[in-house]
């Protein structure tokens, strides 16, 4: 199981930890088309910037007085700016970007073309890059495992290399998250890393060609004891396809409990955490949907599920998110399962991805937050464990796993119907990188 080094961070997709918080997020069943009269700003783009007859009437009538500020300044910018010509386009975008980021909601915010074009491959499965875990928390991009045969891996990566320059354009000074970006690429073509590493006295250079990758987001296994163990790491297009593959597998060999592990899984789909709440939960509510408008819809189980009636143990920590906590909390609330491990993320609201006219991205919008099946309210709080267990730095070092081990001493109690075992916080801090989601 390679659970412990995705505990330490992020794949190299373009997922979202995003934007520095969760953008990968909870999504309402797929991206959503644009339709309708929407006065978006691509529309009020002039052809000819100084002319503004031209820039009012790409302005809706009853809106033109409200945005004559925006025209002024947008003829100022053109007019007076001492570098000429500007770049409209990345105008354009930064006003779209003002005015998601006025919102003051962290998970409303414009999705660049590439941003985009990344999160839709990593809930698709797949992605192109080079295939490589890693921590973005740091001053550097830094390897914390290359994936098995990938191109990272065939090049001779190591966790803790640091990536210090792309391409030859020193990363001194860049977020890593946009180091990340930088190394993302379509399969076949090359970049190259400068990579500074321990016990190296001299940093070194790596050309790695970019592939597909594809990323398995449900895999089972069994272990001692009778106990299945299945890894769920997003709530993407092939996750309940997986998901079922595995269980009709480990149910095969009757396991006498599960143990579902969904650390540091940031969410996806809305309809594929309802498919996959249904395979543990036979009938009831899944979640609620409350609106701004004080409407509600309510997500009830499908009735179709492989493993309804077995006990069950999720593990979560702080990595937890969205989908992640749909799943565990509609669990812990029927009574289908302890929760072992840290206190979830806390991400209780629902966003579409409407994508933009000429493929300049999408708007990523709230529209709804979510309830557990008790009604409960997890948006900034997050769902708490019944057995709390930190993972410290030197059980990472040590490639110990203590929630792990946590989770089936209270899978087995369960069992055997003996006390839960207690709570087993510490004052020892995880490492920083632990405490980000994960994309």
């Amino acid at each position: 199981m390679d659970k412990n080094i995705r505990i330490l961070l992020g794949l190299l997709v373009g997922s979202i930890l995003l934007a520095g918080t969760f953008s990968g997020g909870f999504i309402v069943g797929h991206l959503l088309p644009s339709s309708g009269p929407l006065p978006l700003i691509s529309n009020f783009v002039p052809t000819a910037p100084d002319v503004q007859p031209e820039q009012q009437s790409a302005t809706p009538d009853d809106m033109e007085t409200l945005f004559k500020p925006f025209w002024e300044a947008w003829n100022i910018v053109h007019q007076q700016y001492v570098d000429q010509p500007v770049d409209d386009l990345k105008l354009m975008q930064g006003a779209i970007r003002g005015m998601m980021d006025a919102l003051g909601d962290e998970q409303t915010f414009y999705m660049e073309p590439q941003l985009y074009e990344n999160e839709n491959s990593s809930l698709q499965g797949e992605y192109e890059g080079i295939g490589a875990y890693v921590d973005t928390d740091g001053d550097y991009l830094t390897i914390v495992s290359p994936i098995e045969g990938s191109p990272a891996d065939l090049a001779g990566l190591q966790p803790g290399d640091r990536v210090i320059a792309i391409d030859g354009q020193d990363m001194t000074g860049v977020a890593p998250e946009q180091a990340r970006q930088k190394v993302l690429g379509p399969e076949g073509t090359k970049v190259t890393l400068t990579i500074a590493r321990a016990g190296e006295r001299e940093p070194f250079e790596v050309t790695i060609t970019r592939a597909k990758i594809t990323i398995h987001s449900a895999d089972g296994e069994m272990l001692e004891n009778g106990i299945a163990y299945i890894d769920i790491n997003t709530f993407g297009e092939r996750t309940t396809q997986e998901l079922r593959a595995a269980l009709d597998d480990l149910l095969k060999q009757n396991p006498r409990g599960i143990i579902i592990d969904l650390r540091n899984n940031p969410g996806g789909y809305l309809s594929t955490a309802v498919e996959v709440s249904s395979e543990f939960i036979d009938k009831g509510v899944i979640l609620y949907e409350q609106y701004g408008d004080g409407r509600r819809d309510e997500h009830r189980a499908l009735g179709n599920g492989r493993a309804t009636d077995i006990p069950i143990v999720v593990l979560i920590n702080e990595g937890s998110a969205s989908a992640s906590e749909i799943l565990a909390g509609a669990l812990q609330d029927y009574g289908r399962a302890r929760l072992v491990g840290m206190q979830s993320y806390g991400k209780g609201s629902v966003q579409n991805w409407v994508p933009l006219s000429n493929d300049q991205g999408a708007a990523r919008v709230t529209i709804a937050k979510w309830l557990t099946p008790n009604e409960r309210a997890i948006d900034h709080v997050g769902l708490t464990p019944d057995v709390v267990v930190v993972m410290t730095v030197e059980d990472f070092e040590a490639e110990r796993d203590p929630q792990l081990d946590a989770a089936i001493e209270t899978l087995l109690a369960m069992l055997n119907g003996d006390p839960i075992p207690t709570s087993q916080p510490t004052s020892i801090p995880a490492p920083a990188a632990m405490q980000t989601p994960v994309p």
